[in-house]
């Protein structure tokens, strides 16, 4: 017998959510409403006259509370009213819950009537707000386990948006845009108009004339993004949070210190930014308790590494200048992070092959030496949990640079990290070294992997994109 079902689709916006779902509701006949910031009654008539529209009847449904509206529309599904599922799509619900509380629990009513009766809904809540949608199926929250379906829609990915954006012929370029933009797809045809960058030697007058121009689209979009989520409401603290982390501050005790406030006192808009998808706190891999926060969106982490501290000057129109002297703030803060998270991206995808152990847990981290006293930073790692009393495995160590000539310097401190980590115990007999370099290799380098370095592998922006093999492949 079939029964009610429901599923929670969120993403942020510009992700194209609207776009499939609409065709969704085209495809399966069914019912699609967008909801808007509205008042309770507002939005209300708004459900009906859509609703109305949907039936074919020339006159708006009249509903005098959720209560009804919500009532009805399940009633729609009712094994008499028709065969085959009844597909219903609510999108921005949000906006609605934000008017009308009651509704989730609302939906939860029916949701339980409708496990014992036989009802053909398929009702889909979509949203952007993604710390609301989120917390539609947490803890006590009244949908918590009704929904069969969660799903996040994400941006492309690196390999993906460098086709998307037609320059998957030039890794160099590819990666500086997605540095900037990311994988949002609304950002080049509904943005930009398909104002793509000809070639690396144009990229500069590309993004002067779209991202730094107070003239484009994209000019306040970092902004925007972060006024929308509806749990940020002092944007000065959330800004100044973003751009301690921007700044290289990436811990909780230096984001505190560059805003001037306790630990504790930020630990309520981390969160936040957590919830909303725009931080994300990642583990040391080799320090229990130890963790880094990294701006998961692209285009506000530019924002705030350059585009922030020259705001009066780029609204004035000097974006030439202003990107002119952002060449070494560009590298440090921006480029070079995103780098390191395109590498990690890539062992977790097309990457995988090069291990010659079972996969692990993908991320970074630190490895103190005591006999140097020195901190060996470890931008690439695979390290797979001992469990049954087997030892921890470390599958990979990898360091990755963005602007250097990778040399034999780098590939000894790898060595050595190797080296500290079998001392504690865990499994090296088969991890293999990897320098990531945008920047190149040197010879000796290439010249000691061509000579049968089989543990190091030497991984440029063609391998990142798949243009050819790494070298020095480990088997």
């Amino acid at each position: 017998m079939p029964h009610a079902m429901l599923g929670i689709v969120s993403g942020r916006r510009r992700m194209g959510k609207t776009y499939l779902l609409r065709a969704l509701v085209e495809q399966q006949q069914g019912f699609y409403f967008g909801a808007t910031a509205a008042t309770e009654a507002e939005s209300l008539r708004q459900f009906g006259a859509a609703l109305a529209e949907h039936a074919g009847s020339p006159v708006p449904f009249s509903f005098a509370t959720w209560d009804d509206a919500i009532s009805y529309l399940f009633g729609l599904g009712a094994a008499d009213r028709g065969t085959g599922p009844l597909l219903v799509v609510i999108d921005e619900f949000p906006y609605l819950a934000k008017a009308a509380p009651e509704l989730p629990s609302l939906i939860q009513r029916e949701i339980d009537r409708y496990q014992v009766e036989e009802n053909r809904m398929r009702l889909l809540l979509c949203g952007s707000a993604m710390s609301v949608m989120g917390g539609l199926l947490a803890s006590t929250a009244p949908l918590r386990g009704r929904a069969q379906l969660e799903l996040v829609v994400r941006p492309f990915g690196y390999r993906a948006a460098a086709d998307f954006w037609d320059v998957a012929g030039s890794p160099a370029l590819a990666a500086r845009l997605h540095a900037v933009l990311g994988g949002t797809p609304a950002y080049r045809r509904q943005f930009l108009a398909d104002d793509v960058p000809g070639s690396l030697e144009g990229f500069g007058d590309w993004i002067c004339r779209t991202v730094l121009s107070p003239y484009s689209p994209l000019f306040r979009e970092a902004r925007y993004l972060l006024a929308e989520e509806a749990d940020i409401r002092d944007g000065a603290l959330y800004h100044s949070v973003l751009a301690a982390v921007a700044q290289g501050n990436s811990t909780r005790g230096g984001i505190a210190g560059y805003i001037g406030r306790k630990s504790v006192d930020i630990s309520h808009p981390l969160n936040v930014l957590e919830d909303s998808h725009l931080l994300v706190r990642e583990a040391d891999l080799f320090r229990a308790g130890k963790s880094q926060y990294r701006i998961t969106e692209p285009l506000i982490n530019f924002y705030e590494a350059v585009m922030r501290p020259a705001w009066a000057r780029l609204e004035s129109g000097h974006a030439a200048e202003v990107w002119a002297q952002s060449a070494e703030r560009f590298a440090a803060q921006v480029a070079g992070p995103h780098f390191e998270a395109i590498c990690r991206e890539y062992v977790l995808g097309p990457g995988r092959s090069l291990l010659g152990t079972s996969f692990g847990q993908v991320g970074g981290g630190i490895v103190s030496d005591p006999a140097t006293r020195r901190q060996i930073q470890i931008d690439v790692a695979v390290v797979e949990s001992g469990t049954g009393g087997r030892r921890p495995t470390v599958a990979m160590l990898g360091e990755a640079k963005w602007g250097t000539v990778m040399g034999q310097n780098h590939v000894e401190r790898l060595r050595r990290a190797r080296e500290v980590l079998a001392g504690r115990g865990m499994d090296v007999t088969r991890c293999a070294l990897a320098c990531f370099s945008a920047g190149g290799f040197s010879d000796a380098l290439r010249d000691e992997v061509a000579r049968g370095g089989g543990d190091v592998l030497l991984i440029g922006l063609e391998e990142l994109y798949g243009r050819v093999t790494p070298a020095g492949l480990f088997g």
